[in-house]
C-alpha cells in the first residue's frame, strides 16, 4: 500500500480532556485557523524538537539496534 503512504493523509482521533480541548480550539480561533490545522502545526513541532535531541536520537538508535537484532533472530 505505498501508494496509501505517499499520498493519503492518515486520520486519527486525539481524545483529550475538557480543559485541554478548550485550551486547543482558543487556540486555533486566536491563531486564525482549524483546529485540524492547530493540531497539525503541534505535532509537527513536537518531531521537530525531537529530532534536534541528541538524547532522543540516542533512545531511537538503541531501538533500531534492539528491533534490528530481534528481526535477525526470527528470520533464521
Amino acid at each position: 500500500m505505498r501508494w496509501y503512504h505517499g499520498t493519503m493523509p492518515k486520520n486519527f482521533t486525539v481524545r483529550l480532556p475538557d480543559d485541554e480541548a478548550a485550551d486547543v480550539e482558543a487556540l486555533a480561533r486566536a491563531e486564525g485557523i482549524s483546529l485540524n490545522e492547530t493540531v497539525r502545526r503541534a505535532l509537527s513541532e513536537a518531531v521537530e524538537r525531537r529530532r534536534r535531541d541528541p538524547a532522543f536520537k540516542a533512545r531511537v538508535r538503541r531501538i533500531i539496534k534492539e528491533d534490528r537484532e530481534l528481526l535477525e533472530r526470527l528470520a533464521r
